[in-house]
Order: structure tokens, then C-alpha cells, then sequence
């Protein structure tokens, strides 16, 4: 029997269902001065549509695994693929701030179901190519989002609403839940005693370095169109600006994690992401007028290979795929929580300066101190740092 089809056939739903996971919030970006001259928000405000689904995911994050467990993986995918479509069709109906921020949140909880169930999903059915399979995976999810800033200008410029310009995603949410409903229901994989990560001082670093990683991406994801809108330039052409950064982001998803695949230790490559992106920044702050592509190339290519790396070397330090299922949970759990302020400090600072820079310059200084943070990551050392509960 031919056992790659299934695989294939596996690996593309998850793609399609990945897709899915960034729409919801890559769309606002874009059309943020559109739906504001629309609904009365403030850019503090307005960071909430991105700041709440993200802490959603995070929160979720703690009780999406043992959702997953009761549900099963087949049942769990399809309630969230539900749920994310119903929040973006339900945005053809708004009228008010308060309704666009409920159905944010509620696609939040829907992408972390997903988000929580994967990497162990992955880890299971994908042993041999765990590096690969996460950043076909992790690039999916950017994927989406470049097609949402993208597009969404544009389906808003022909349908003439900023309102079918975010519920058309739905469609997307609706081919990724047929696909999925074909998909065989998987063997019941044994449940083992969930280990709590709380006390390990290990676990609470990788959590905050993803999580301050991922600040970066979700500030960009919020604030990049906004602030070339302010610059002069167009919501098409910042939209577009936005999609070629997700684009870098996909090209290094893919490239990266395959790269990396070569040795155990991946520190020299993470170094390498995090130079891009303070360069990117640099470049964005000083000059953004000047050679406006490469800003966003530096920052889509560091951002795009950190995002897959952070959470394989938090998979690395587990060989089991239920215990580094539980490891992962936990580190996007509180990663997502510190993720989803930065945009709201983004957005105070922006209210409060008349100005995106400020935000920028702080996110370089985030990034000088993950790069300290990187030389922890020894594979040599990981057995000590988390060890097997005996």
C-alpha cells in the first residue's frame, strides 16, 4: 500500500487549514483608515482587534490540548475552522467597534485551537521531517496572511465596503473545513499524564522568546500599513507593502527550517534572523522612503525564519511528541500573552508620540536582547534543563 498519498494528502489539509490562521487579523491592517473614517476608533483601540484574538490564542493555548484530547484531533480542527468562519462572515454586520473587537477575539479562540493542537499532531505524524513539515506549516499560516493584506484593499476597492474586504475570508475557512471532513479519522492516540511546565525555569524561557518574537510580527502585522498610510502612500500600495513583507516571510518559512534541518544546533542561524530584523527596523525608522522594499525584505525574511525556529527549538528539547506537544502548548500559551501587548503599546505610544517610531526603536531593543537570549540555546544541554519526569 502506498503510504506517501495519505501523508500528501495530510499535509495539504493542514496547509489549507494554516492558511486560515492570520486572515482574520491581516486583513485590518490594511483597511484600518477605511473602517475608521467608518466607526469612531482610536489607534489604541484599534490595536485591540489585533492585541485580543492574539491573547485569546494565548489563553486558549492552556486548555485547546485537552479540547483536542476530548474532541479528538479530526472533531477539534473542524469546530475551530467553524468558528473562524463564522467570525469573519459575521463582519458583514457591523456596525460598532465593540462588534468588529467580538468577533476578533472570537476568531482568536478558533485559531488557537488549532495552534495548540498541531505541533504535536506534526511531531506524530511527520517523526522523520518534524523541522520541514513545522515550517511548510508555520509558512502556511504567513501565507494567509500575504494573501489577506494583500487582497483584502482590493476586494474592498471592487465590492466598494471595507466590511465584505474582511468577511470574505470565510470562503477560505469553508475549503479548509470540506478538505479536513475527508480526512480519515485518525487512531486514538493514548493518553498520557499531562506534565505541568510552570516550575521549569526552561520552559519560561523559551515561552518569553517566542513571545517577544513574535511582538515583532504581530506589531508589523498591525502597524506597517497604518504607517505608511501616514507616510503619504495609499492603502493599496501599503497593503501590498504588507503582502510582500508576508511573501519574504513565506520564502524564509520555507528556507530556513529546511537550512536547519542540517544540525542540532541552531543558534548561529537564529542570530542570523535577528540581525535581519534590527537591520529591518533600522532601515524602517531612518529611512523608510528610501529603498522601501528592502526594509520590509530584511524585516519579512527574519521574522518569517524566526517564527518556525523558535518553536522547533522548543520541540528539540522534548523527543516524545505528547510531551513536546505539552512543551509547545505552553510556550505559545505565554508567548502569545506577552505577544499580544505589543501592539497595544504600539498603539499607546502611537496616540501618545503622534508617531509609529517610537514603537519601532523599542522593538529593536527587543531584538538586541533575544539575540543574548540565543546563546542559552545549547542542544548539548537540553536533556539537564528539562528533564524526563521520572
Amino acid at each position: 500500500m502506498n503510504h506517501t498519498r495519505p501523508a500528501a494528502w495530510l499535509m495539504l489539509a493542514i496547509i489549507l487549514v494554516a492558511l486560515n490562521l492570520r486572515p482574520s487579523m491581516a486583513a485590518i491592517g490594511p483597511l484600518l483608515s477605511a473602517i475608521r473614517s467608518d466607526i469612531p476608533l482610536s489607534f489604541t483601540l484599534a490595536s485591540l482587534l489585533t492585541m485580543l484574538p492574539v491573547m485569546a490564542m494565548g489563553l486558549a493555548m492552556f486548555f485547546g490540548l485537552s479540547i483536542s484530547r476530548r474532541l479528538g484531533e479530526r472533531r477539534t480542527v473542524l469546530l475551530s475552522l467553524l468558528i473562524i468562519g463564522l467570525a469573519s462572515l459575521s463582519r458583514l454586520f457591523i456596525d460598532s467597534a465593540f462588534e468588529l473587537i467580538v468577533s476578533a477575539i472570537l476568531a482568536g479562540v478558533g485559531i488557537a485551537l488549532i495552534q495548540a493542537l498541531m505541533p504535536a499532531l506534526i511531531k506524530t505524524r511527520f517523526a522523520d521531517n518534524v523541522a520541514l513539515c513545522m515550517g511548510v506549516y508555520v509558512t502556511s499560516i504567513m501565507g494567509g496572511a500575504a494573501i489577506a493584506a494583500s487582497f483584502a484593499p482590493l476586494v474592498m476597492v471592487q465590492a466598494g465596503s471595507w466590511r465584505v474586504g474582511l468577511a470574505v475570508w470565510a470562503g477560505l475557512a469553508l475549503l479548509a473545513w470540506l478538505v479536513w471532513c475527508l480526512q480519515p479519522a485518525p487512531a486514538i492516540s493514548r493518553v498520557t499524564k499531562r506534565e505541568s511546565f510552570v516550575t521549569s525555569p526552561r520552559a519560561w524561557l523559551l515561552a518569553i522568546f517566542f513571545g517577544l518574537g513574535t511582538a515583532s510580527y504581530t506589531c508589523v502585522l498591525a502597524w506597517l500599513a497604518p504607517y505608511y498610510v501616514e507616510k503619504g502612500w495609499s492603502e493599496q500600495h501599503a497593503g501590498l507593502l504588507l503582502g510582500f513583507l508576508t511573501a519574504m516571510e513565506v520564502i524564509s518559512g520555507l528556507a530556513v527550517p529546511a537550512i536547519a534541518n542540517r544540525s542540532r544546533d541552531r543558534r548561529g542561524i537564529v542570530a542570523v534572523l535577528l540581525l535581519l530584523i534590527i537591520g529591518g527596523f533600522c532601515g524602517l525608522i531612518l529611512v523608510p522612503q528610501y529603498l522601501a522594499l528592502l526594509w520590509p525584505c530584511l524585516l519579512g525574511l527574519g521574522i518569517g525564519g524566526l517564527f518556525p525556529m523558535s518553536l522547533i527549538v522548543a520541540l528539540d528539547h522534548c523527543d516524545e511528541p505528547q510531551r513536546a506537544g505539552g512543551l509547545t502548548a505552553f510556550v505559545q500559551g505565554i508567548g502569545y500573552l506577552i505577544a499580544g501587548l505589543s501592539p497595544l503599546l504600539a498603539g499607546m505610544i502611537r496616540d501618545r508620540l503622534g508617531n509609529f517610531e517610537g514603537a519601532w526603536w523599542a522593538l529593536t531593543a527587543v531584538m538586541v536582547i533575544m539575540l543574548l537570549m540565543v546563546m542559552r540555546f545549547d542542544p548539548r544541554h537540553y536533556a539537564r534543563y528539562l528533564p524526563r519526569p521520572g
